[in-house]
């Protein structure tokens, strides 16, 4: 069920990857409902996920808390 979870965040998160503002917000959804090793393999898929889109750039502040 865990694993459900992040791979439905991590599609969220593609979806609205169109808009910095509701990307942010969606992340930090995921980061207060997702446990502490789902958050850390969800911040090296978004490390990678980011790196062609420097506007999403912002929300790794939500990330490194």
């Amino acid at each position: 069920m865990a694993r459900a979870m992040l791979e439905y965040y991590k599609t969220v998160l593609q979806k609205v990857s169109f808009d910095a503002k509701l990307f942010s917000k969606e992340l930090q959804k995921a980061i207060s409902k997702l446990l502490p090793y789902e958050i850390e393999e969800l911040k090296h898929w978004l490390l990678g996920f980011i790196t062609d889109k420097p506007e999403l750039r912002e929300s790794l502040i939500y990330i490194k808390a």
